[in-house]
C-alpha cells in the first residue's frame, strides 16, 4: 500500500507561481510513476503531468506545457508540481496519484491517489 498526502494549495492571483508536493508512505520503495491529475468544479478529472521514477518528466498536458513542472525527489518520497504564470482556468482540486505502469497512469487508472489540494486562481 502506498499513501499520497499533498500540499501546497492555496489562493493567488493570476500570473503567481504555486509549489504542490505529494509526499508519500508505505511502500516508497517500489519504482512507481507518478503523476499529477486535476478536476475543476463541474469538469472531469483531466491528466496534467508525469514523471518517471528516474526523475525523467514523461508528458504534460498541452494547457500547462512552458508553465508547469514536475519532478520529484525519491530520497524524501515525495513529487512536486512547480506551476508558474497560474491562469483562472488552473483553478481545480490538483491530485497526486501512483500507478503500477506509465499506461495505467496517463490513463488515469492509478492504482494509489491522494485526497487533493485545491488551488484557485482570482483574476
Amino acid at each position: 500500500q502506498v499513501q499520497l498526502q499533498e500540499s501546497g494549495g492555496g489562493l493567488v492571483q493570476a500570473g503567481d507561481s504555486l509549489r504542490l508536493s505529494c509526499a508519500s508512505s508505505g511502500r516508497t520503495s517500489s519504482p512507481y510513476p507518478m503523476g499529477w491529475f486535476r478536476q475543476a468544479p463541474g469538469k472531469e478529472r483531466e491528466f496534467v503531468a508525469a514523471v518517471l521514477y528516474g526523475g525523467a518528466s514523461l508528458r504534460y498536458a498541452d494547457s500547462v506545457k512552458g508553465r508547469f513542472t514536475v519532478s520529484r525527489d525519491n530520497a524524501k518520497s515525495t513529487v512536486y508540481l512547480q506551476m508558474n504564470i497560474l491562469k483562472p482556468e488552473d483553478t481545480a482540486v490538483y491530485y497526486c496519484a501512483a500507478a503500477g505502469t506509465i499506461a495505467a497512469l496517463l490513463k488515469g487508472t492509478a492504482d494509489y491517489w491522494g485526497q487533493g489540494t485545491q488551488v484557485t486562481v482570482s483574476t
